[in-house]
């Protein structure tokens, strides 16, 4: 779809408060199934409801079930329904309407090949909808349509009135006009459709206002990829080369209402000759064979009828020539283009370009009406898109402006346009949402009703008295017959020669001649006054019982009106509460809709939580018992794991109390200097004694002499190294202290001492966990770079730590769950601190960048 122009829309006049609005009037028409289709998806429910179920291979299911939709309009007709019953209360009210000179749009929507032309058209011998809108409008206006061009369309989609003279020469015109011919041939309706207008109805509107002039214009247009062509265009046929049909430009006249500009609008005096020239135009209509249709309609066609009406004078014989008196209505029948998916129709080349327009118009309307009905519902001012199409461009003096707008939805219930129909449902649900003005009456033009046949009573009248009083007088034939016999009447004048100047009879006989002429032309003068007298007479006599009557006409009509205004103002207050009533009915629904759909999602919340807290409580359970299982394991294992830690501390403790009395030995052998023996292992039984004894009386042991630090030799003595320092180290006392010979030392990272050494030494120091400082000696390899610098690529780490054996002690001796007596407790830290290094080294090779290298010397402080 287009998008449309982005520019500020304008903002619509208000309306006024007074203004009524119907909402578009939509039908639903079901179509029987042909004999090959077996399998249906639409069911009429009841006079307003269609049910869509999906077949078996378009089944959704949900909760187990498959999904059905209803769909309600204002009246459905099933497949037994004739087209007469649909006339009789679709087009019926639209045909009254035109003659009381309001507009309407009736159109015909639905998938290829649901029977939308058929609707509109009609079959020999079953007219459509539009041959009986023509019958009815002939029905009605017969006896009073005026001559031919009296009335002349002009460009700007207006009409005049021309006078008897000037239609007359009109006429003459026309008629010496020689006829064109066309490659049709003779323009004579086919005998296959000639029954199509054999409507034995005889339906007509029964008030017509009998003091007007009508005349009828029909044009024929379609709509084909966008461009609007003239059905009725006369183009002279050229076998050689033959020239195609111009395309038509949309325009708008004074009054806001859409036209084409130089459409062929033909006046029509009769069912036959209208719906000639309809066929005509159809002939010419684009068709074209598809998967879906035989004759497919390739284009929206457009038959409008124009109704042009003007009041008669004073005296009923002539039409007015105020322009401001003529109403010109208008009904527009729509047979739109069907909606169709390619990948059915199997469309290629110009019917995949066909397709492709009919559906971008349809969803230029389909839009079109949405954002109506949203700028209705809901008090918006959004432009609705109507230039994007040339179909709703051509409408939207209905939708914007007043009229009634009737849409019959066409549907073919067999599965294969499932998808297709549901679509179409969904758009004419929402159709039915926009409302559009309602059409206001005629103003009367003022003058007395009842002249044209109070006119023809008169000269009926006067034809009457005069015929027998002796003849009528009316008309050239009579004027001249009534000379001759007054001429008849006077004695015939003698010779009037005079041969003899002694004639003295000739003028004695002309006077005397002449003297009876004079007495009968007296007497004939005596006879015409008399006969004036008494016809005047009469005439007031007449006019006397005329104004009588018109009074008694008129206090009638007053009565009648005042029951009118009445019955009026009745209808508006029943209108008015009707509304106020479907207003609340509506409220009412919606807010029904609402609770219902808040009841059913607090039921889903409901049913949600309880499910939520089933689970829960079942994973409660589960937890609960994994819990129960767990402290069982949990107890068993630290019980047995408290077993085990306390044989092992016993072992430990033997252990210890065994390198003591070694020690002991060894002291004891260096002071006395005896033979050293080899020392047995005591059992634990004496050990037991013997720390008993110990702890008993504890044995004076002589201060040990001081332990002189050692320094460690680095692997790596004989390679040249950068031993860096920072000047925020602390010096350890740790026993083993690294010492790498040949070494620069530097307290800053250096280049220079880098350009002279292949290895790197980096001393880092931090605090540890216990409070002691541990010192690493990160060693590296000292490259090359190719921009002539250097780089370092640590291999390996040392770690040295001091530990306190006092609070080593302290903190194995809290954490034993049986601390020995004080006196084993002195001995014991005494004879470490003066015997006693342990030193733990776990010592790695280089293996190359990301391993480290750990060395831990550990030393008790004394």
């Amino acid at each position: 779809m287009r998008a449309a122009r982005a520019r500020t829309p304008r903002r619509p006049k208000a309306a006024p408060g007074n203004v009524l609005k119907d909402p578009v009037g939509v039908y639903c028409r079901v179509r029987p199934l042909g004999e090959q289709d077996a399998e249906r998806c639409v069911e009429v429910v009841s006079d307003t409801t269609v049910q869509l179920h999906p077949p078996d291979g378009y089944r959704v299911f949900r909760n187990g079930e498959y999904k059905e939709t209803q769909y309600t309009f204002k009246e459905v007709f099933g497949t037994l329904v004739t087209q007469k019953q649909l006339f009789d209360v679709v087009a019926k009210p639209l045909v009254e309407d035109l003659i009381r000179g309001k507009n309407g749009l009736l159109f015909t929507y639905g998938v290829t090949g649901s029977g939308k032309t058929h609707t509109m058209t009609g079959s020999p011998g079953d007219g459509g909808l539009l041959p009986r809108c023509l019958d009815m409008i002939f029905n009605s206006i017969g006896p009073f349509q005026a001559k031919r061009f009296v009335f002349k369309l002009d460009d700007k989609n207006g009409v005049d009135v021309q006078c008897e003279v000037d239609a007359l020469l009109e006429r003459q015109r026309r008629e010496a006009m020689p006829v064109q011919k066309t490659p049709c041939g003779k323009r004579q309706i086919d005998p296959e459709f000639a029954d199509m207008i054999n409507v034995q109805d005889h339906c007509k509107v029964e008030e017509v206002d009998e003091d007007s002039v009508y005349s009828v214009f029909v044009s024929y247009i379609e709509i084909y990829n966008n461009y609007i062509y003239d059905l009725l265009e006369e183009i002279p046929y050229d076998p050689i080369k033959p020239k195609p049909p111009q395309s038509r430009v949309l325009r708008e006249d004074q009054n806001r209402n859409m036209y084409v500009i130089g459409c062929t609008e033909v006046e029509v005096k009769s069912t036959d000759e209208a719906f000639e020239v309809f066929w005509r135009g159809q002939k010419r209509r684009r068709i074209a064979n598809t998967q879906l249709n035989r004759e497919s309609s390739r284009s929206h066609s457009v038959f409008m009828i124009k109704l042009a009406q003007a009041p008669l004078d004073a005296d009923g014989d002539n039409v007015l020539q105020e322009k401001e008196q003529i109403t010109l209505s208008q009904l527009s029948l729509v047979d739109l283009a069907g909606s169709e998916r390619t990948n059915r129709t199997k469309a290629e080349g110009s019917r995949l370009r066909e397709a492709g327009n009919i559906n971008q118009s349809l969803m230029t309307l389909r839009t079109c009406i949405e954002v109506l009905r949203e700028n209705q519902m809901y008090g918006t001012y959004k432009m609705v898109p109507y230039r994007d199409s040339k179909l709703t461009h051509l409408f939207k003096n209905y939708f914007d402006g007043e009229g009634k707008v009737r849409m019959i939805v066409c549907v073919n219930p067999k599965a294969e346009d499932y998808e297709e129909s549901l679509q179409v449902m969904r758009f004419a649900e929402m159709t039915q949402e926009v409302e559009v003005a309602r059409p206001v009456d005629k103003p009367l033009c003022g003058l007395t009703p009842g002249r044209r046949f109070k006119n023809q009573a008169f000269k009926d009248e006067l034809s009457r008295k005069l015929e027998a009083r002796g003849g009528p007088v009316i008309g050239e034939t009579e004027d001249q017959s009534v000379t001759e016999m007054f001429l008849q009447n006077f004695p015939p004048l003698p010779s009037c020669e005079l041969l003899d100047i002694n004639d003295d009879q000739t003028l004695p006989r002309l006077i005397d001649a002449l003297e009876k002429r004079h007495r009968a032309r007296q007497m004939l003068s005596e006879e015409f006054a008399k006969n004036a007298l008494a016809f005047k007479s009469m005439l007031q006599e007449f006019d006397t019982k005329m104004v009588s009557k018109e009074n008694f006409a008129q206090g009638k009509l007053a009565e009648k009106e005042k029951a009118i205004a009445g019955q009026k103002m009745e209808i508006e207050r029943l209108e008015k509460k009707n509304k106020t009533l479907e207003y609340k009915i509506d409220i009412l629904e919606k807010t029904a809709t609402i609770y219902e759909e808040e009841k059913r999602t607090l039921q889903q919340e409901l049913e949600s939580k309880s499910q939520k807290l089933q689970r829960q409580a079942s994973d409660k359970r589960r937890l609960e018992a994994r819990l129960q299982g767990m402290v069982v394991e949990t107890t068993s294992k630290w019980e047995k794991e408290c077993e085990r830690r306390v044989a092992a501390k016993q072992l430990e403790m033997q252990n210890k109390l065994w390198v003591k009395d070694e020690k002991l030995k060894q002291l004891k052998a260096i002071v006395t200097e005896p033979k050293p023996e080899k020392p047995e292992r005591p059992s634990r039984e004496k050990d037991r004694e013997k720390g008993l004894q110990r702890s008993v009386s504890p044995s004076p042991v002589p201060n040990p002499p001081p332990v002189r630090l050692r320094h460690r030799r680095s692997r790596s003595a004989g390679e040249r190294w950068v031993d860096h320092k920072p000047s925020s180290n602390v010096p350890t006392e740790t026993v083993m202290q690294p010492h790498v010979p040949n070494a620069i030392t530097v307290a800053t990272a250096s280049e220079k001492a880098l350009a002279k050494c292949d290895k790197y030494m980096l001393t880092h120091q931090e605090l540890a966990s216990d409070g002691e400082i541990e010192t690493k000696l990160i060693k590296g390899d000292v490259f090359k770079t190719r921009g002539g610098g250097q780089a370092v690529q640590f291999t390996d780490i040392e770690t040295l730590k001091q530990e306190s054996p006092t609070g080593r002690k302290r903190r194995s001796s809290q954490s034993s769950p049986n601390p020995p007596e004080d006196g084993a407790e002195s001995e014991w830290t005494d004879v470490e601190t003066r015997c006693s290094v342990a030193v733990e080294m776990r010592a790695g090779s280089n293996l190359g960048p990301g391993y480290q290298h750990h060395a831990q010397p550990k030393r008790r402080k004394p």
